[in-house]
């Protein structure tokens, strides 16, 4: 049968929040019949225009292709993501099981720093309030806002430790300043005289400063580069136009 995503209004320490239970996800390639598919496109859909998304795995099987899948996607879209590992209650070596999982996202979703995992089952209830304390805590980072102030003076930092690649001249890149465009993911604009000579590397570089430095761990986070304009550019306009008034 179709499993549709299934939705509730609820409050939780205070806060009103819609909880959306969606089915699960097998591998595509398992995937057999037009239902099916149509529940994997709604749950989907459901996880993608969700402000936090929770990925429940199966302590047994932590973490496998289809699950690193469906987090990077997640990511893509912008959402918070929080991983929880189910059946805690019957994991006999929890610390070896929960050093594996830190392992494994450390070295397959390196695109966000200090993501949040939460042991939890569904059986006992055990670490279902460190669950909704994780997903009030990442949804904060999520909607987070930085000063501008600040972030150039982060960026001054950043610069002196590394300073970016050099350019075609052999001078390094200039960086002139950085703002935040939006939330809901952290967005920041990142203006240089030559934005499309730095490297994704550096761009990664500066990523991880914003997330450990400033407080932003455990959400996506973005660095759109523009163009700075030339101080001296309408001067120069501005004086050909005299002189020809004085022409």
């Amino acid at each position: 049968l179709f499993r549709s995503a299934i939705s509730i209004n609820w409050t939780c320490k205070g806060r009103q929040m819609r909880l959306t239970d969606t089915a699960g996800l097998r591998r595509h390639s398992r995937i057999e019949d037009d239902l099916e598919k149509l529940s994997a496109a709604d749950t989907k859909r459901a996880a993608f225009l969700a402000q936090v998304v929770v990925l429940v795995l199966d302590a047994d099987a932590i973490l496998d292709k289809q699950d690193l899948t469906i987090a990077r996607q997640v990511l893509d879209e912008g959402r918070a993501l929080i991983i929880a590992v189910n059946k805690w209650d019957v994991v006999k070596d929890k610390k070896q099981a929960m050093q594996t999982l830190n392992e494994r996202i450390s070295t397959s979703l390196t695109q966000v720093k200090g993501l949040k995992t939460v042991a939890v089952s569904a059986r006992t209830g055990e670490g279902l309030d460190k669950l909704m304390q994780a997903v009030l805590d990442v949804y904060a980072v999520w909607n987070s806002r930085i000063s501008t102030g600040r972030l150039n003076r982060w960026l001054t930092k950043m610069t002196e430790q590394t300073p970016p690649p050099l350019s075609a001249t052999k001078r390094p890149i200039p960086l002139k300043y950085i703002t935040q465009a939006k939330t809901r993911p952290p967005t920041f604009a990142l203006f240089s005289s030559n934005p499309e000579k730095l490297p994704e590397s550096y761009l990664r570089y500066l990523i991880r400063g914003l997330a450990q430095d400033l407080k932003i761990e455990g959400v996506p986070i973005r660095i759109l580069m523009r163009k700075a304009k030339n101080p001296y550019e309408n001067k120069g306009r501005s004086s050909k136009k005299n002189n020809k008034k004085r022409e």
